[in-house]
């Protein structure tokens, strides 16, 4: 019988996870990781007893916080819009679950995510709504090769229904949208967490003062709400940061050529199999696919064009590969070229 390592958080998509897979013959272990103070593995702790297998819950807060929380501030700092979920799949979920694999002499691991995975190779979910291939594309081979992923082929309402079956009381439970470690509201944890200075709000339309804003590290390229800009009847658009003279360049939305470019570097270069110079890309979460040509350079480094131009193509991000819904692998965003 082949053993499973799962990653049970006590959400409905893992916890269903566990039971398919239990349902199909595995000997399956559960694993929580804890990587913060205020999670509660309370729902975790009741799924694998319910479904009645193995579990360990495991303290992973002081590597989380420097990997993940850690990371996420200070990219803000830089003025990066940082993904931490890519980061977390990386550097701390993936990672600990292969270890707790070969640490329990099991066969593979398995988490709730929704994509498809055949030969050891990557795929699109079947429902492009919930497809998570974006937030995988980091993930090392090696666990890419031992990974099960056992929702696949499944919507939410049925993978709800298998909860339900099961009489578990999670079943409706609502899905986590938010970045996981931010239990308050998100400017409310930046504001605890980085130095919030004002500075200038400027048009890069007519070169003119428009107002103040309340900290960069709370705006992001490509954003329009929010911006509390009065007096104007046009819609405005965050475009660039000055993070040295602590300046907020935003445009209103006739101006695409502040926000679209052309190419862009990225770094941590990570690619599930052999280099290909021609693909599609996505440089954020459901953003469409766009043709994209890819020049490898040193040190992971890539130079990603896309001669058709892209808005808002955002340091901090993902860029992530694709060739007939097969997900290549991807990198992080460094730097944007007009």
């Amino acid at each position: 019988m082949s053993r499973v390592i799962v990653g049970i958080s006590g959400g409905v998509d893992s916890s269903v996870a566990a039971i398919l897979l239990k349902e199909q013959g595995y000997e399956v272990i559960g694993i929580t990781f804890k990587f913060t103070q205020e999670f509660d593995p309370a729902d975790a702790i009741y799924v694998c007893d319910k479904i009645g297998i193995e579990h360990h819950v495991i303290d992973y807060e002081q590597i989380f916080k420097e990997k993940v929380i850690d990371k996420f501030l200070d990219d803000y700092r830089r003025g990066i819009t940082p993904n931490p979920c890519v980061m977390c799949n990386k550097y701390v979920k993936l990672q600990f679950l292969y270890d707790e694999m070969i640490k329990y002499n099991c066969d593979y691991i398995a988490t709730g995510h929704y994509a498809k995975i055949i030969d050891g190779r990557l795929y699109n979910s079947f429902d492009k709504n919930k497809d998570q291939t974006y937030f995988l594309s980091q993930m090392t081979h090696d666990e890419l090769t031992h990974l099960i992923l056992p929702l696949e082929g499944l919507s939410k309402d049925e993978v709800r229904s298998i909860a339900n079956k099961y009489n578990l009381d999670i079943f409706n439970k609502k899905d986590s949208t938010d970045v996981c470690f931010i239990t308050e509201k998100f400017n409310e944890f930046m504001k605890q967490n980085i130095e919030m200075k004002k500075g200038d709000i400027i048009n890069l339309s007519t070169g003119k003062i428009i107002g103040k804003h309340n900290g960069l590290s709370q705006y992001t390229i490509g954003q329009r709400r929010g911006l509390n800009i009065g007096g104007t009847s046009d819609r405005m658009f965050v475009v660039d940061k000055d993070i040295e003279k602590n300046i907020l360049y935003v445009a209103t939305q006739d101006s695409d050529k502040y926000l679209t470019s052309k190419s862009c570097l990225i770094e941590n270069t990570n690619l599930f199999g052999d280099r290909v110079t021609e693909c599609k890309a996505r440089f954020r979460y459901r953003q469409e696919l766009t043709d994209v040509t890819l020049e490898y350079l040193d040190d992971g480094l890539t130079l990603v064009k896309y001669p058709i131009g892209v808005k808002a193509v955002t340091p901090g991000q993902a860029c992530v590969f694709y060739k007939d819904n097969e997900c290549l692998g991807g990198g992080m965003i460094k730097e944007v070229y007009k």
